[in-house]
């Protein structure tokens, strides 16, 4: 996938809303979307005077807005979206829950990582065992009950302590139980729609798609 390298908060400017691309420290810092209220570029402050936005404009941008805060490519999403279509239960809640299933996600939401985007570099790197074995896919779908842990190089990283410190100030989800003296953690029941904390009109993504 194509790696975007230009600065976070642009894209959280785009859209309009924190998107908490560097996880906690949008926590503690001044966003730039609340400096400067507008989108990116040298037509932004204008954009807001042209004409109301179409639903399919709508649909679009809340699409993009999920797909930048978990921080996966077009492809990923779409794929993901597709394997949760025959699911039973209502299909966008069902896509909120794979995508909090994934294990980058798992090990951000467990406080190990100060963002989605570091929690990968974690992955990547081999320093996450998911049941005791090395798992370095970000993709991959953790279950209800599985422990993931951090191997013994991953344990001592500052950056682990920090971001867990960091952690500790914000609101834990209560479908994942963590053990911070050991890092590790599970997760103790499949999330509800009200236990994700992502302000999301996921109706509307199922809306595009369904096109």
């Amino acid at each position: 996938m194509g790696r975007y390298t230009d600065a976070s908060c642009k894209l959280c400017r785009r859209e309009g809303t924190k998107l908490y691309l560097k996880g906690t420290r949008c926590m503690t810092e001044k966003c730039a979307v609340e400096k400067r209220a507008y989108a990116p570029g040298q037509h932004g402050q204008t954009a807001g005077r042209r004409r109301k936005a179409s639903q399919y404009s709508r649909q679009l941008r809340e699409k993009q807005k999920v797909k930048r805060i978990y921080g996966i490519s077009e492809r990923q999403f779409r794929n993901t979206f597709q394997r949760v279509l025959h699911d039973q239960g209502v299909t966008g809640e069902n896509l909120l829950i794979a995508l909090e299933s994934r294990l980058d996600n798992v090990v951000y939401r467990m406080g190990f990582a100060a963002s989605r985007k570091a929690a990968r570099q974690l992955v990547h790197h081999r320093h996450v065992e998911v049941d005791g074995r090395v798992v370095d896919v970000p993709s991959y779908r953790v279950l209800p009950g599985e422990e993931v842990r951090l191997g013994a190089s991953g344990r001592e990283l500052e950056s682990v302590a920090a971001a867990m410190d960091l952690a500790a100030r914000g609101q834990p989800v209560r479908w994942i139980a963590v053990d911070r003296e050991a890092r590790a953690g599970r997760i103790t029941e499949r999330p509800s729609r009200d236990a994700i904390p992502v302000a999301a009109q996921e109706q509307l993504i199922v809306e595009l798609y369904s096109k």
